[in-house]
C-alpha cells in the first residue's frame, strides 16, 4: 500500500482502479464479492483478491480481517443484527438472545451446514421501529423481531416518518411535496462560476452536519481549486440513533448528488465519489440508480450540459466499521485499505485520497447546498443562531411517541424538540436519560434539557451535536446497563489505529462489566484518552461517561467521578 500511497493524483486513482474493474472500482468491493461467495475464513479467500489485483496478500488480508462485513462468517442466509443504542434501549437488548434463539446460531457464527449465519451490527438506520434486523437485504423491525425471522410473520419495515417545523425546509422539500432536483444545477454549470457558488456557501455559514462542524466553505477554499481534487459525500452514517442520511439518500438521492455537483464545481473537482455504508442497501440501490439518471440527463459526463465542464461521480459500498466514517479513515478505505484514523497534518484538503486534495461532505450537508444557491446564502444564514446558521435534521428513536426524521432550526431548545414534536414518550413512560448525538454525544438528565439545539449550548452541558440522533431512555434499562453498552460499543468499534483508544476502550469495559474501578486510576485514562487518541472517537469516550454518570444523578462503582 506505500507503493500506491505515492500515486500523486486523481488520475493514479483512475489507473489502478482500472486495473482491477470498472473505473472507481475498489479492492473492498473486490473482497465483499469474495466474501459474498464463501463461507470461510478471510485468511482462504483473500489471498486470491490480492492476486488477482496485482497487490501483495498482507495488502488484502488486512482489510478482510478488519472490516466486519469480510472477517464476519457468511452463511447462504446472512442476518445483521442491530445491537445499537436505539435498538438496545428498545428493549435492554435482550432482542438478540430471542433472535439467536429462533434461528440456532449464535452470534458471529455460522450454523453447522453453513446454511444460517448471525452479525451484530450498529447501526441499521430504523432506529425509529426497533429493534432491527437485516435478513439478507430485507428489513425486519419492531417487537415481533425474532417471529419475522423465523417466518412467523411478514417482514416488517415502515418508512422513515418526515415532519417539517421550519414552514419553509431546506432539506425535506423533496421529501415531503417532491420537488423535483437539478433545479439549481444546469444553470449554475452553464452561467455561473465556482466563486459565485463558493460565496453563497460562505455567506450562509454553513458547517458541516457530520458532527465536527468545521466551515464548510473554509474546508472548500482550503482545496485551493487544486487540479486532481476529488469531492466525497460522506454517506457512511454511523452515529445509532441517526437515519437522516438514509433517508436523503432512498427518499432524495438526486438532491444529494446534486449538492455533490455543486460541491465539486465549487472546489474546481472533476471526480465525485459517493460512498454509502452497506448497513444501507435500499439507499445504495438508490444512489446508484441516481447516478444512472444524472448521466443520462446530462447532469454528470465529459461536457456537462453542453459545457467545457466534465464531472463524473461513483458510488462505493463501505464495509462495515463506524471509525470509518471519520474523513482520513474513509479515505483510507477508499484507497482499500483498513479503515483507520491517519495523524493530521497533513490534512485531507491538501493529501487526500492517492494524495490528491480531498473534500469530504457529509450527505446532510451537500443536500443543504441547492437551497443556498438558488435562494442565498444571506437567506440561509437568517435561520437558526447568529453563530451557527440554517436548520438540522434531527431523529427522534423508537421510544418517542412520534418518532421520526424532524428538520428543526439550529437553536430550538432541546425540551420543546422532545415533549412537543417527539411528544414525549410512548406509553406514558418516564424520560430517565436522553443520548444526543451518537453513543459517544453525550446524555442528557430529564430535567437538563432547556438547552438549544447547537454545538455551542450542547457543548456546554458535556454533550455533543453530532448527527443529532436522540435516542430516549426510560426506566426499563438499569443505568449500569448503559454505562456497559457505551463501554462495550467503544471497544467493538475502536479501528485499533493508536494505543489509548485501542487499549484504554478495551480496559474500561473491563472495569464497566467488574464494577469499581479506583477513581484515580479512571481519571488517569481518562486524561490519556482524551489527550492522546489519535482522532474524536477515543478523544469523545470520556465525556461521554462523564455526561451519563451527570444525567442519571448518581455515581455508581465503575463510573468515576
Amino acid at each position: 500500500m506505500a507503493l500506491i500511497r505515492s500515486a500523486r493524483t486523481f488520475d493514479a486513482f483512475r489507473a489502478l482502479a482500472d486495473r482491477r474493474g470498472r473505473p472507481g472500482d475498489r479492492l473492498i468491493e473486490s473482497l465483499a464479492e469474495a466474501r459474498a461467495a464463501t463461507s470461510g475464513s478471510p485468511e482462504s479467500w483473500a489471498p486470491a483478491v490480492a492476486s488477482r489485483t496485482g497487490l501483495p496478500a498482507a495488502a488484502a488480508l488486512g482489510p478482510a480481517s478488519y472490516y466486519a462485513d469480510l472477517s464476519a462468517p457468511h452463511g447462504d442466509r446472512h442476518v445483521r443484527v442491530c445491537t445499537a443504542t436505539a435498538c438496545f434501549a428498545a428493549g435492554g437488548g435482550g432482542h438478540l438472545a430471542e433472535v439467536e434463539r429462533v434461528l440456532g446460531v449464535a452470534a458471529h457464527t455460522a450454523s453447522p451446514r453453513g446454511d444460517v449465519s448471525v452479525q451484530t451490527v450498529r447501526c441499521l438506520g430504523y432506529c425509529y421501529a426497533g429493534p432491527a434486523a437485516l435478513d439478507g437485504d430485507t428489513p425486519c423491525t419492531g417487537a415481533t423481531l425474532p417471529a419475522q425471522l423465523a417466518g412467523r410473520e411478514p417482514p416488517r419495515a415502515p418508512g422513515i416518518p418526515a415532519v417539517d417545523d421550519t414552514g419553509d425546509p431546506v432539506l425535506l422539500g423533496g421529501v415531503l411535496s417532491g420537488e423535483p432536483a437539478w433545479q439549481v444545477w444546469p444553470g449554475t454549470v452553464s452561467s455561473g462560476t465556482p466563486e459565485e457558488v463558493q460565496r453563497e456557501v460562505a455567506a450562509s455559514g454553513l458547517r458541516g452536519r457530520g458532527g465536527a462542524g468545521f466551515g464548510v466553505a473554509a474546508k472548500w477554499e482550503a482545496a485551493g481549486r487544486t487540479p486532481g481534487t476529488v469531492v466525497v459525500a460522506n454517506g457512511d452514517e454511523g452515529d445509532p440513533g441517526s437515519y437522516a442520511d438514509r433517508l436523503l439518500m432512498e427518499a432524495d438521492p438526486g438532491r444529494v448528488l446534486e449538492g455533490l455537483a455543486l460541491a465539486c464545481f465549487a472546489c474546481g473537482a472533476r471526480q465525485g465519489v459517493v460512498l454509502v455504508r452497506s448497513e444501507y442497501p435500499a439507499a445504495l440501490a438508490r444512489m446508484r440508480g441516481a447516478v444512472r439518471r444524472a448521466y443520462a440527463d446530462g447532469h454528470l459526463g465529459p461536457s456537462v450540459h453542453g459545457t467545457a465542464t466534465s464531472l463524473d461521480i461513483h458510488v462505493v459500498q463501505g464495509a462495515g466499521s463506524y471509525v470509518a466514517g471519520e474523513e482520513t479513515a474513509l479515505i483510507a478505505g477508499l484507497e482499500g485499505g483498513r479503515g483507520c484514523a491517519r495523524p493530521r497534518p497533513p490534512y485531507p484538503t491538501e493529501h487526500g485520497l492517492w494524495d490528491a486534495p480531498t473534500v469530504v461532505n457529509n450527505v446532510e450537508t451537500l443536500a443543504a447546498v441547492p437551497w443556498i444557491v438558488r435562494r442565498g446564502g444571506r437567506t440561509y444564514a437568517r435561520r437558526g443562531t447568529s453563530h451557527e446558521t440554517g436548520t438540522k435534521l434531527v431523529c427522534f428513536s423508537e421510544r418517542f411517541a412520534r418518532p421520526g426524521c424532524y428538520e428543526v432550526e439550529l437553536g430550538t431548545p432541546v425540551r420543546r424538540i422532545v415533549t412537543q414534536l417527539g411528544g414525549g414518550l410512548k406509553d406514558g413512560a418516564g424520560l430517565t436519560a436522553l443520548q444526543v448525538g451518537g453513543p459517544l454525544g453525550g446524555f442528557l438528565a430529564a430535567d437538563a434539557l432547556d438547552v438549544p439545539l447547537s454545538e455551542a449550548g450542547l457543548s456546554a452541558r458535556g454533550a455533543a451535536l453530532g448527527h443529532a440522533g436522540l435516542v430516549a431512555f426510560d426506566e426499563r434499562v438499569a443505568p449500569e446497563d448503559v454505562l456497559r453498552h457505551v463501554w462495550e460499543f467503544a471497544a467493538a468499534e475502536s479501528c485499533g489505529a493508536c494505543s489509548p483508544c485501542r487499549v484504554g476502550s478495551q480496559l474500561g469495559l473491563e472495569w464497566a462489566l467488574a464494577g469499581a474501578p479506583p477513581d484515580q486510576e479512571w481519571e488517569r485514562l481518562s486524561r490519556l484518552l482524551t489527550e492522546a487518541s489519535l482522532c474524536a472517537f477515543g478523544r469523545r469516550i470520556p465525556p461521554a461517561v462523564h455526561s451519563l454518570a451527570r444525567a442519571y444523578g448518581n455515581r455508581p462503582a465503575g463510573w468515576g467521578p
